[in-house]
């Protein structure tokens, strides 16, 4: 399955993206006030499968979804299922601006991982980028003054997931439809997840769910908007686009929260930036070979 390159495309679909994950940054606080984890991922997927099949119906139904890559979906969508799981349980203990400050490393594993499995080319602009972006954590978390906590590390270790799965939506996106990619993330996540929400499932307020709802569709629907973008250029062109979420989550954690970003936080968000700004430089072509 082939689509023409356009960077225009892939940042109108980025855009999609960049509102629907900010909004459900908001919701996912609100909704962990009062519900485990858990329970906000399962629901979320069970309901996104039922959002989902509108689509699909007007796609040609359940077989159009039919994939040969089954296992590529599994790893795919458990690496994410966890990295989701961390990004959600951080929003509980650090500042959300901050979360979202260091979960923009995920362009650094992004590229690293492309251009080890998917044959993107590393240039010396994107190793650039690397380095800023690794200095821009250190300086973020700054382990030298004892101040690690542990929402900045699940933060961490979530970025990097979110990269690995980055990369193998970019390897799913090149045979599989965006539609496809989404199905088989909420079918494999709402399997992973049946047994952990049962375990510590307990009613919320009623009021909970309709932020539980918010975080659905826009999970849902971010998704799609991710997996489509994808197919309109290289995963290490599409992620740093979405950097714009960090001056707006941390203006909504200031608006809602009274959430303040330190300026060290400042510093490090800027150098991860910058770093892929670099991104964005255009590849050199290989020059052909004389016959």
């Amino acid at each position: 399955m082939t689509t023409t390159p356009s960077k225009t495309m892939a940042a109108l679909w980025m855009a999609g993206w960049l509102s629907l994950t900010l909004v459900m940054a908001v919701a996912g606080r609100e909704a962990l006030r009062d519900m485990n984890v858990f329970q906000v991922m399962e629901v979320r997927a069970l309901v996104g499968l039922c959002l989902l099949y509108p689509m699909i119906r007007r796609a040609g139904g359940f077989v159009t979804l039919k994939t040969a890559r089954l296992p590529q979906h599994i790893a795919r969508n458990l690496i994410h299922y966890v990295s989701q799981l961390g990004w959600f349980f951080a929003l509980t203990l650090i500042p959300i601006g901050q979360v979202v400050a260091i979960e923009f490393t995920m362009p650094i594993w992004t590229a690293i991982l492309a251009a080890s499995f998917l044959s993107e080319r590393m240039t010396s602009w994107k190793i650039a980028a690397i380095v800023l972006g690794l200095v821009g954590v250190i300086v973020i978390v700054r382990p030298s003054t004892g101040e690690i906590n542990q929402g900045q590390l699940i933060a961490l270790g979530a970025a990097v997931g979110f990269g690995v799965s980055m990369a193998l939506v970019k390897s799913l996106t090149r045979t599989e439809s965006a539609l496809a990619v989404l199905f088989w993330m909420l079918v494999v996540q709402s399997v992973a997840g049946v047994l952990p929400s049962l375990y510590v499932w307990a009613w919320p307020p009623g009021h909970v769910w309709a932020w539980v709802m918010v975080i659905t569709v826009c999970g849902t629907f971010a998704h799609y908007c991710l997996a489509s973008a994808m197919r309109y250029a290289d995963a290490t062109v599409v992620v740093p686009m979405d950097f714009l979420r960090v001056p707006l989550t941390a203006t909504a954690g200031w608006l809602l929260y009274s959430e303040r970003l330190d300026g060290w936080t400042l510093l490090g968000a800027a150098l991860i930036l910058c770093g892929n700004l670099l991104n964005l430089k255009p590849t050199p072509a290989v020059p052909a070979r004389a016959p």
